[in-house]
């Protein structure tokens, strides 16, 4: 019988060793290269930790990783015990619609007598050194993509766009075993591809993160920008309404004393009280323009008409505003105009409410000496000076006077009457006039404001004329009216119908033109409008637009369009008093416009132009 044993023969035994060895090998191998990726793949992370914490630059972030990649992948060959070839690793970056890349990036020396930057890198036909600034050209380095074994791999981002190359330089092995060889060429290759990945992986996880820091930044700039909103908001809100309350409260209580039952107050004592409610009243309106015209600046819709004034003539009218206020204080107005300034390209109006701003300010806190108006021109640069002999102004509150709503807190300790916004208005237009405002003051020593603009503007100068107010409710448009009125005397045979919903207003303004000697038909609405026209052939209709059964607008356009009406003048009356409002009532076919409240004065220089008898041009109707 055949015997057969289970213990293996010689043959094997000796066959077996070498399997073992290279089975044992593999796995060291192959235990290095997980070790190897685990600690890229650590100190990624910790990059990539790093760039959320830190906040850097997307490119000090992408230029980390980068170094990193090449260092580890250095230190994991240089530090195995696989007897792998001498090495030197980089990475070569790609700009798109390029022909070459640039080596940016390769790993430290191992050792201070080792120079791997200078390898040499092995194409078909040229040897490439791999060293920082070194130019590769596109074909080489796809070349040394493709060979085997490979010694460059892709950096491709996302979107599969490459982004450059990691490279490789290997010195040749010096092992005589072609095995040895292969397999340290295929466990090179295996690392170098696989570290590749990862590091694409890194830079677009990076890209993310960076993304979004960049959406978190928005999000908190917006949040505090919404906050800091909201704080104005608040601060608008009480100070405006502190500052309304005020003359409200005098206007409430002054008036409450004179409706009071059993209280008969002396004629003198009336006179006061009324003088109380239209001061009072006064403030508020200026207090309101005040608003209006820093919501305009704000929100850039202030228009500025240029045209050259004469500055002597005009210093002299902005004087005479102010010439009762200073004698019942008993001051003195003093005015220096230098000669050789004439003439200067600026707003009229905006210029006369800068320099009001500024003498009313003087004025207020000064109760001994002098106010004066320096004007002296300066380069291309004309400088108005408003100096005073008042109380001054401490550095401290020099920095926050040109804030909305800042007040001096012994002014208003001691009564002194202000918004606190007429000098934030004033600089902002100074500077919208391309100039400027500063200060200069010391405590019980007087204070001097200059208002510095240039000579000339940019913008063109002329045009028309007037269009100088248009822009602005109750702007220089209507004050053109009231500072020169035209001659006319009133006829009670002269009808004015007035169409307004409003009782107090519409009772206050028939009273004023009934004592002008005008026959005032009032009505409440639409519908009583059309049936007074059936019986009235009125001179000028003044004209509410906001009526209980129809819109002002419309009944104008209504007017228009009926032949037996259309040459009637139409003067709105209303409380639309923002940018374009004007525009908006003459587009609808008014004559003109005046903004509640109403300046009486106006009214009667409106009533005067427009209440004259119509002529016939050519089949058109005019006045």
């Amino acid at each position: 019988m055949q015997q057969y044993s289970s213990l293996p023969d010689q043959n094997s035994q000796i066959d077996a060793t070498p399997k073992l060895l290279t089975t044992i090998q593999q796995l060291r191998a192959q235990l290095w290269l997980e070790s190897s990726l685990n600690q890229l793949q650590s100190r990624l992370n910790d990059c990539l930790l790093s760039a959320c914490n830190t906040v850097p630059q997307a490119g000090a972030a992408q230029a980390e990783i980068f170094q990193t990649v090449v260092n580890e992948i250095n230190s994991a060959v240089h530090s195995s015990n696989l007897a792998l070839t001498d090495c030197a690793v980089g990475i070569a970056l790609f700009q798109p619609q390029e022909t070459v890349a640039t080596v940016c990036y390769v790993s430290r020396s191992p050792s201070p007598n080792s120079q791997p930057l200078f390898l040499e890198v092995l194409t078909a036909e040229k040897k490439l050194l791999l060293r920082l600034q070194e130019v590769i050209e596109l074909e080489d380095l796809q070349q040394l993509e493709n060979q085997q074994p490979p010694s460059a791999w892709r950096l491709a981002d996302d979107s599969g766009s490459v982004m450059g190359w990691l490279i490789i330089a290997a010195a040749p092995l010096s092992s005589d075993r072609e095995s040895l060889i292969e397999s340290q060429a295929q466990l090179r290759s295996q690392l170098m591809a696989r570290s590749a990945k990862y590091c694409t992986t890194a830079l677009l996880q990076l890209r993310h993160i960076l993304s979004w820091q960049q959406r978190y930044e928005h999000l908190s700039s917006s949040n505090q920008e919404l906050e800091r909103t909201n704080q104005l908001k608040n601060q608008f809100l009480a100070n405006t309404s502190h500052e309304i309350r005020t003359p409200l409260s005098s206007i409430i209580l002054s008036s409450d004393l004179l409706l009071a039952p059993g209280y008969e107050p002396t004629r003198e004592r009336q006179q006061e009280y009324l003088n109380i409610i239209q001061s009072s009243g006064k403030h508020l309106l200026a207090l309101i323009n005040d608003i209006l015209d820093l919501s305009k600046i704000e929100a850039n819709q202030l228009e500025v008409q240029w045209e050259t004034i004469d500055v002597p003539l005009l210093c002299s009218n902005v004087l005479a505003l102010v010439k009762e206020k200073a004698a019942n204080k008993g001051l003195r107005l003093r005015l220096e105009l230098e000669p050789d300034i004439t003439t200067l390209v600026a707003d009229p109006l905006r210029l006369k409410q800068m320099l009001l701003n500024l003498l009313f300010n003087a004025l207020k806190f000064t109760s001994i000496g002098s106010v004066g108006l320096q004007v002296a021109p300066k380069g291309v640069f004309v400088h108005f000076t408003v100096w005073d002999t008042g109380t001054g102004i401490s550095q401290e509150d020099q920095v926050q006077l040109f804030q909305p709503y800042f007040q001096i807190a012994k002014a208003v300790a001691g009564g002194v009457e202000g918004t606190g916004l007429g000098l934030s208005v004033t600089r902002k237009l100074a500077q919208i006039h391309g100039g400027s405002v500063k200060v200069e003051s010391e405590v019980d020593r007087g204070s001097r404001f200059t208002l510095i603009l240039p000579l000339k503007q940019e913008a063109e100068v002329g045009g028309d004329e007037g269009a100088g107010g248009a822009g602005e409710a109750g702007g220089a448009g209507e004050a053109k009216f009231s500072s020169s009125p035209l001659p006319f005397t009133p006829s009670s045979c002269v009808d004015i119908l007035l169409v307004e919903n409003d009782l107090p207003n519409a009772g206050l303004m028939q009273i004023y033109l009934q004592k002008l000697g005008y026959q005032v038909t009032w009505v409440k609405n639409a519908t009583e409008m059309w049936e007074a026209l059936t019986q009235l052939d009125p001179a000028v209709i003044l004209m509410d637009v906001y009526l209980a059964d129809g819109n002002g607008l419309e009944l104008v356009q209504q007017l228009r369009e009926n032949r037996q009406y259309r040459a009637i003048p139409v003067i709105v009356q209303t409380a639309m008093a923002m940018k374009g409002d004007r525009e908006t009532c003459l587009a609808a076919g008014v004559n003109d416009y005046i903004s509640k409240p109403i300046d009486l004065p106006l009214l009667k220089s409106l009533i005067a132009k427009y209440s004259t008898a119509p002529t016939e041009v050519d089949g058109e109707w005019g006045r």
